[in-house]
């Protein structure tokens, strides 16, 4: 897996559409290796690979549940633990020198396809998430909803900017501060945004305004679950995971390690966010009510 690894971050660091292409291909295989074969023996390897390339074949999906005991999952979630094989990290960088390339159909491909990559990367991996606690890499998001991009542009944009943000109150706080609302109300009211582009953007509207809640405490069996996938190696994992975590709460769950029950992390309610919201939208009122009676449509055509 470092092989294919190694090869598929040479490729991402090209300057070349090309090259660039075959990384995120590479990356795509292994990502669907890992959630639609079976992987345990060297047969069911080769089989995986054949199922892959073929147009008429379907691959069976594997269960959350299966995964702790998969070998080639465990061996790509302790992979993820190393900036040096970090996916997200190569994807986010790649995506950085495409925005800065013209405008074209082949670059907007491949800026599709980086999104894509890196909103399937974040759900098998959440920990990757924690990157978009940091400004320089929330604002990719936001400067790719910029009304100049297409439609599907935008579109797998905001299905990687909801991925970023899930189960991370820290990133909703950095994409609060960096004027996240303002940009997705903007281009919510602006005519010119396609009918299904304003559909995700109030999908994304009834998933912001959910209220949030900390990540659980590691009670024993969850931990030793982690245990399992990580191959014995889940307590040196979660405190490096946790670590940034604690230099904003505190090691108490507080901020600045001050106990209490309000202060387990940078959790807003839906109150809270409503009146956040309310200073782009004028009608946040009417978004929270049906949130409140149905769910919103979020939770069936979103993550």
């Amino acid at each position: 897996m470092e092989t294919l690894l190694s090869h598929s971050f040479d490729y991402l660091s090209s300057t070349a559409p090309q090259k660039i292409r075959k990384g995120l291909r590479q990356v795509e295989g292994l990502l669907a290796q890992l959630c639609l074969s079976k992987t345990s023996h060297g047969a069911n390897k080769r089989q995986s690979m054949l199922l892959l390339g073929s147009t008429t074949l379907s691959p069976q999906s594997k269960k959350l549940s299966d995964l702790p005991s998969d070998l080639a999952f465990r061996e790509f979630f302790k992979l993820q633990q190393s900036f040096q094989w970090n996916i997200a990290m190569r994807l986010v960088s790649c995506l950085e020198r495409l925005l800065g390339k013209e405008s074209n159909g082949t670059n907007d491909m491949l800026i599709i396809q980086t999104l894509d990559l890196i909103q399937g990367v974040l759900l098998l991996h959440p920990p990757s998430r924690a990157l978009f606690s940091q400004e320089i890499y929330m604002n990719l998001f936001l400067d790719l909803l910029d009304p100049s991009n297409c439609p599907a542009i935008q579109s797998s944009t905001i299905m990687a900017l909801v991925t970023s943000l899930l189960d991370q109150p820290q990133n909703t706080r950095t994409f609060e501060s960096i004027d996240g609302l303002l940009v997705i109300t903007s281009l919510f009211k602006s005519r010119s945004t396609s009918r299904e582009v304003k559909l995700k953007l109030v999908e994304f509207l009834y998933f912001y305004l959910m209220p949030e809640t900390n990540p659980p405490k590691i009670s024993s069996s969850t931990s030793a679950t982690n245990t399992a996938i990580l191959g014995g190696r889940g307590k040196e994992v979660i405190a490096a995971f946790d670590r940034r975590r604690e230099t904003v709460n505190g090691p108490e769950g507080g901020v600045g390690g001050a106990k209490g029950p309000k202060m387990d992390g940078p959790t807003r309610t839906t109150e809270e966010k409503q009146n956040l919201l309310g200073k782009h939208l004028s009608n946040v009122q009417d978004l929270v009510e049906d949130l409140k009676e149905g769910g919103g449509v979020f939770g069936v055509n979103g993550v």
